[in-house]
């Protein structure tokens, strides 16, 4: 793998995390949020990845497809959570039924700091790999020398 591929798959990483990072904070933002726009409490969003062939030349292609090609990471759709909304009994809520239950959204606190976590930790990784690649490459310019 060269030092450019290395970058890219480094790089495609960052912003998938990244974007896992927004998803997670607007689920942490709208914990609360019992009316959308849509009507109804806010629904928890998760995010969806899915691995793609790296952009190479043809040959580049044709070379990874015999031997196990490289692929990388993409954010393909952000989509809502079916999981349940959580009953609340609440008689003064301005949003709750004629029975005094709110309906509140299906994001659970502790849930969404531990993916937070992980989506930090997950990108602090690939700033790592970005820095070795890089460190390796400044060391192979110093052989050359």
């Amino acid at each position: 793998m060269d030092f450019f591929t290395a970058m890219d798959l480094s790089a495609s990483a960052l912003g998938a995390q990244r974007m896992r990072m927004n998803v997670i904070s607007s689920n942490l933002a709208n914990i609360h949020s019992t009316k959308t726009p849509e009507g109804g409490p806010y629904q928890k969003r998760e995010v969806v990845f899915s691995a793609v062939p790296v952009k190479k030349s043809f040959g580049d292609e044709l070379q990874d497809a015999m031997n196990g090609s490289i692929r990388q990471c993409e954010v393909t759709d952000v989509v809502k959570s079916q999981a349940p909304f959580r009953k609340v009994f609440n008689p003064h809520h301005p949003h709750a039924d004629a029975e005094g239950y709110v309906s509140m959204p299906n994001v659970e606190l502790v849930t969404e700091m531990a993916n937070m976590m992980d989506a930090s930790r997950a990108y602090e990784a690939n700033l790592a790999a970005i820095d070795t690649a890089k460190n390796m490459a400044m060391k192979a310019l110093e052989i050359g020398r």
